[in-house]
């Protein structure tokens, strides 16, 4: 008898503890899951009792909520929905939440440790319930000056300022309506969902941060020219091989120079200035090599690649590949290729540190947090990544980016009384895809400093007739110059 009751005491003992576990996931562990879950009716209902807070571009919103009579009591509204949409993202009841309305949630929903006091105030006063608001650090101009650069063509824009990191601009192309995911019929979202989905370019991706990422080309001739500068390979005016083509060490594969001018490709010397202004592939690929893939790597990992950054929204950090490269490998990472990939952020980022005196701040969208009657809880969140390269280096790769702008392969990039300093790229996809044609720079005129990066997708739609400086060059000058005014 004893012995029948120890059995059945140990069971129930097994039990208990089974569902003590259970309980302690569920309510510890996965609550905050279970609450996200869009699936979950209640916690969506709830978190329409609160008024969400807006986004705001210069004390505009460009998201807000507007009063309904139905059971959700709010609706999400987005003005200029699809030029912001990068940015703010969508915030739905049945498929979740992006962007801004995702990293700043609990901001937006009252939720915050830092509105603790003010949520509590609203309740003893009656008032109704309300999220902060989020100011952001982007320029409407230079965000509409991109977009309208862009027009038909697939690809994105980044805009910094290079003294605190500040994102200026940021469009993606092709871009969607978030008001179309905010409604509250639920078969209209998933319907008009699914068909985001399945429309080609990925409409709902952000190329500017994330993405399937484009190799870079010869943008990132600016990283190594700053890594060859900066463990003292050569100076700006070493002289250079600069042979019509080149043999990769180790293969029969061969590397050419593009036709610009007769520096490049004619067989002459050249050094290291007149290789950036012109953007000669080969004395690049041959410096790769002499700098080697580990130098290589630290120099663009203390620029910000193979990182990821909360913007606030996660970026998908660029690469520049792991492990030991051979030589043929590292030489065709010289001009941005084999498995270099990057973001316009990271571009973006590396310009940005040289118009910088060399150092690379951390990027973020969120210039300030504000409580509904307007008094600041969160000012901005100035912090520094990295002293990527000395001062000298960041100087002297900026004079020879200025140099391409002024004579080179980014002519396109040209502002009427600025000096503006630029790299131009056009990065092959493989034998037979379009390329993707790329700029970055940076200028300053006044008080007012921009770096900036363009990619354009698909060849612009040319094939592989497009160049970055026909192209992603002029964007760049247009985003500058609704920057700085001028």
């Amino acid at each position: 008898m004893s012995r029948n009751i120890r059995s059945v005491s140990i069971i129930l003992l097994a039990m208990f503890l089974a569902l003590f576990a259970s309980s302690t996931v569920i309510q510890m562990i996965e609550a905050p899951n279970l609450a996200d879950d869009p699936r979950n009716r209640r916690a969506v209902l709830a978190s329409y009792d609160v008024k969400r807070g807006p986004i705001l571009i210069d004390g505009t919103p460009i998201a807000s909520s507007k009063p309904i009579d139905s059971e959700f009591k709010f609706q999400r509204e987005y003005a200029q929905p699809e030029l912001y949409a990068p940015v703010t993202g969508y915030y739905s009841t049945n498929q979740g939440r992006t962007g801004i309305e995702s990293a700043m949630d609990t901001e937006l929903s009252g939720r915050s440790d830092s509105q603790f006091f003010d949520s509590m105030q609203r309740k003893f006063t009656g008032e109704q319930p309300a999220g902060a608001a989020v100011e952001l650090s982007i320029n409407a101009a230079a965000q509409q000056a991109a977009w309208d650069a862009l027009g038909e063509m697939q690809g994105a824009v980044v805009a910094l300022d290079p003294e605190t990191g500040a994102i200026l601009a940021m469009v993606s192309k092709p871009s969607f309506d978030p008001n179309r995911l905010s409604m509250h019929d639920d078969d209209e979202v998933i319907k008009n969902y699914n068909e985001l989905l399945e429309a080609p370019n990925d409409p709902l991706q952000n190329r500017a941060i994330a993405g399937n990422l484009n190799p870079p080309g010869s943008v990132f001739k600016v990283v190594v020219a700053a890594a060859a500068l900066e463990h003292g390979i050569v100076k700006p005016d070493t002289p250079l091989d600069n042979p019509t083509e080149w043999k990769l060490p180790g293969t029969n594969s061969v590397v050419y120079n593009p036709a610009h001018g007769s520096k490049c490709g004619g067989g002459d010397k050249t050094n290291l200035r007149e290789a950036l202004e012109l953007s000669c592939n080969i004395p690049f690929a041959q410096l790769a090599v002499k700098i080697g893939d580990e130098r290589l790597r630290e120099t663009a990992q203390a620029f910000g690649f193979n990182a990821s950054f909360d913007v606030p929204m996660s970026s998908t950090p660029s690469v520049y590949p792991d492990g030991q490269l051979d030589d043929a490998q590292t030489a065709l990472t010289g001009f941005g290729q084999y498995e270099v990939r990057s973001t316009p952020l990271q571009m973006a980022m590396v310009s940005a540190a040289l118009a910088n005196q060399g150092k690379v701040m951390k990027p973020t969208v969120v210039e300030r947090v504000l409580t509904p009657d307007l008094n600041e809880l969160q000012g901005p969140q100035i912090s520094s990544f990295s002293d990527a390269v000395s001062d000298t280096t960041a100087q002297q790769v900026g004079d020879m980016m200025k140099g391409s702008v002024a004579s080179g392969a980014a002519t396109n990039a040209q502002i009427p009384g600025v000096e503006v300093a630029g790299k131009t790229g056009t990065a092959e996809n493989g034998e037979d895809e379009p390329y993707s044609l790329w700029f970055t720079g940076f200028a300053e005129s006044g008080d007012k400093k921009v770096a900036v990066a363009v990619v354009i997708e698909d060849g612009g739609g040319q094939g592989q007739s497009g160049t970055g400086n026909g192209l992603a060059a002029a964007i760049g000058a247009e985003v500058m110059k609704a920057v700085l005014e001028v």
